[in-house]
């Protein structure tokens, strides 16, 4: 009989709390923290890819090769899952559980573990920005997607992740895109570079033009900064973000501390995110506030 975990365990722990996310680690932590018991084998047609999934797309050549190696050596790593309704939620994994149907197995050795929603959707977009090479587009949402969720600014985002701030910025930018530039961009017919520059322009029908024209005529970058140079396109208005006052971001990262939480002081307002009812009790607890029952 599967017993549930009620603890997340130190592998989450480690995974959030950080300074800077290495989800290799908090990997390593999960598997060597789970005695052999918690190590089962379940039915490949038992589990359903995580739903919050950033990937849209698998290198087939890669997926083989990996197949290829779990035929000769076997699965070294087992993933990890959620038990559902109806079988189970891959919370880590995904390529392995593919190229493990590839490799024409049955059964895979996973670790079951308790996380919510939320937590499933963290770990998925985290394993994909560190572990794998995600397509520009699918990386912009699961950057964007994190940064929401999380109540971050780019800069915390930056640091968290190893990035750098002009990276993160670039990186959003491609999601200004037209989505038929994005398509282009998903499917590698115009490169990062060439995406950069024109995510800049503001002319929607110039980047039509010129993305028909990366394609058709292989411009390199350089040739493409020189075109908008001397054409001198309309550029996307730059948004100057409005420093918080010295004292404010003080306040701030002091409330940060005392609450655990990613507290935010911006137009004259203190927001205090809060995922459940246990943890809204906990952060009141905190403010010594206390609420009467009926």
């Amino acid at each position: 009989m599967e017993t549930k975990r009620k603890a997340l365990g130190r592998g989450l722990e480690q995974l959030f709390t950080n300074e800077v996310i290495n989800f290799e680690k908090f990997e390593k932590d999960v598997v060597s923290s789970a005695k052999e018991s918690d190590i089962i084998e379940i039915s490949l047609d038992e589990i359903r890819s995580n739903p919050y999934q950033p990937r849209k797309t698998f290198n087939e050549e890669s997926l083989n090769e990996l197949a290829d190696s779990i035929k000769e050596h076997g699965l070294v790593q087992p993933i990890i899952v959620k038990k559902s309704v109806k079988g189970y939620d891959l919370i880590a994994g995904e390529r392995r559980t593919k190229a493990s149907r590839l490799a024409g197995l049955k059964t895979i050795p996973a670790i079951i573990k308790d996380y919510n929603d939320n937590e499933m959707r963290e770990i998925a977009l985290v394993e994909n920005i560190q572990r794998e090479n995600l397509n520009p587009i699918d990386e912009a949402m699961a950057y964007e997607d994190i940064i929401n969720m999380s109540k971050m600014t780019q800069e915390e985002f930056a640091k968290k992740f190893g990035k750098s701030r002009s990276h993160v910025t670039n990186m959003l930018g491609l999601l200004k895109l037209p989505d038929k530039t994005k398509d282009l961009i998903a499917d590698g017919k115009i490169s990062m570079g060439h995406a950069r520059c024109l995510s800049k322009l503001s002319d929607v029908d110039k980047i039509y033009e010129l993305q028909e024209k990366i394609v058709a005529d292989k411009l390199s970058v350089r040739e493409l900064e020189k075109i908008i140079t001397e054409e001198n396109l309309p550029k996307l208005n730059k948004i100057t973000k409005k420093e918080l006052p010295r004292n404010y971001s003080m306040f701030q990262n002091i409330m940060r501390d005392k609450i655990g939480t990613k507290v935010k002081i911006s137009n004259k307002k203190i927001e205090i995110p809060f995922d459940s009812e246990k943890d809204l009790e906990r952060i009141l607890e905190i403010l010594n506030i206390e609420i009467d029952g009926d």
